[in-house]
């Protein structure tokens, strides 16, 4: 639906009016919602969103081919479980998200690169066809978030053909049916890890071992005994790779012990570097929109509002990196947000003008250590609880029976002793009410580890 220019919901002169369309900027699309990104935040966001608002008034705008975000070319099952209490594949769970929201009403256009802001909640937008602008009266970034590639881990050696991350992995072989190599070392024990040596198996490559610079491996110890088990994959803890060995094409990695200092060469023509996540936060970036120390997403209350009114954020560009069903459920929440915002129900948190342009208010929620971000990390008065009524957690160290304590001011809010442990690699999560005692008027809330 294209539709004339017109004001975006609660803007005002001090963001600055629309700038003019340029000859090469084709039309202006004008729709009620803008989501940013079709995995599974922005899908479920989009589904629940034209329901209630009806046909063509939610736009999704995604860069790649089709939509589904990871899950389309994560050809294994655990897909779905939390948000669908189904148990899918990977393919089978981004078709179903993406059907749901078309036959909700929402438009998807992919082929669709955001590449940057022209106002408050308009966006520039290449396609194909040209380049346009998407206005919306509220805008949803779902973004998702990306392994760190082996330039950015500082990784020395030949650069060689046959190095991956697990996206692009998993792109290669179930989305362009090509084979990887024979021979695979797996960097990270993440669960993200097990799913490439799925990949890696289904194409025919076997894994000759995983390594880890942790103690123990991240992933959860039914999904590492399962692996070692039946998969035959030799964990190697304690470890990093120090060098890529090859000429043309990958032929080996040297990799040390980090206790001893031992290195050994292992011979591989595949590496695959899994985990280490950052949030595809560009457009965060770009909006002069407040981030979040510790993830490097885009701050945001337990509404998923961020710094910017109107502008909301849901999924993996908030806490890299968690499951997709977990993804999914933010979109339902920001969904519901939203509906409240387009309804004029909701207090606007920077003041009754909309502006936002003094920054966020609220009270920060920190993570002290060995928790490395914490999120969402913003309080205000009388929001609603987070998605699932949960904190999530990042550790950078092991705890087998962790006693969370929150602090605010030197005074201590709340205990809780969790059942799970924590662990690096995976989402900790903690629930909401820990925090239930804070002082909106109060310095920042603080969550740690106690004892």
């Amino acid at each position: 639906m294209t539709t004339p220019h017109r004001q975006p919901h609660g803007s005002d002169d001090s963001h600055g009016s629309q700038a003019p369309l340029t000859a090469d900027v084709t039309e202006t699309l004008s729709h009620d919602v803008v989501i940013v990104g079709a995995g599974p935040a922005g899908l479920t966001a989009a589904a629940r969103l034209a329901e209630r608002l009806g046909p063509g008034r939610v736009l999704v705008l995604d860069r790649e081919a089709a939509p589904g975000g990871i899950p389309r070319h994560s050809d294994h099952p655990g897909y779905g479980m939390r948000d669908l209490g189904r148990f899918q594949t990977g393919p089978a769970y981004a078709r179903g998200l993406a059907e749901r929201a078309l036959r909700a009403g929402a438009r998807i256009r992919t082929e669709a690169t955001v590449t940057g802001w022209s106002d408050v909640r308009t966006l520039d937008v290449t396609t194909p066809e040209g380049r346009l602008r998407a206005e919306g009266r509220a805008v949803i970034l779902a973004t998702g978030a990306r392994e760190r590639p082996r330039a950015a881990r500082l990784i020395p050696g030949d650069r060689p053909q046959g190095v991956y991350t697990t996206g692009q992995l998993q792109n290669l072989v179930h989305l362009h049916a090509r084979r990887p190599g024979h021979r695979a070392v797996v960097v990270g024990a993440e669960a993200v890890g097990w799913s490439a040596v799925l990949t890696l198996r289904a194409a025919g490559c076997r894994t000759a071992l995983m390594t880890t610079h942790q103690p123990t491996p991240e992933s959860y110890a039914a999904f590492t005994f399962a692996g070692r088990a039946l998969l035959r994959v030799p964990v190697a803890t304690r470890t990093r790779v120090t060098r890529v060995i090859g000429r043309g094409r990958l032929s080996a990695v040297e990799i040390e012990h980090t206790g001893s200092g031992a290195r050994r060469t292992v011979d591989c023509d595949t590496l695959v570097l899994t985990g280490d996540w950052i949030p595809d936060h560009e457009l965060a970036r770009e909006a002069g929109l407040d981030l979040d120390p510790g993830t490097k997403g885009p701050l945001v209350d337990t509404a998923l509002r961020t710094s910017r009114p109107g502008v909301f954020a849901a999924g993996n560009v908030l806490h890299p990196v968690d499951t997709a069903d977990v993804a999914a459920l933010d979109g339902r929440h920001a969904a519901d947000r939203v509906t409240e915002w387009l309804a004029g129900a909701e207090r606007c948190p920077w003041g009754g003008d909309g502006d936002a342009s003094s920054g966020s208010t609220g009270v920060p929620v920190l993570a002290d250590a060995p928790f490395r971000w914490v999120a969402p990390g913003l309080l205000r008065p009388g929001d609603p609880a987070p998605p699932r009524g949960h904190l999530l957690l990042w550790t950078g160290e092991s705890a087998r029976f962790p006693r969370v304590v929150a602090r605010q001011d030197g005074r201590v809010l709340a205990r809780h002793r969790s059942p799970w442990p924590a662990a690096p690699g995976r989402v900790f999560r903690v629930p909401w009410r820990l925090l239930a005692g804070h002082d909106p008027d109060g310095g920042p809330v603080h969550v740690g580890l106690e004892g």
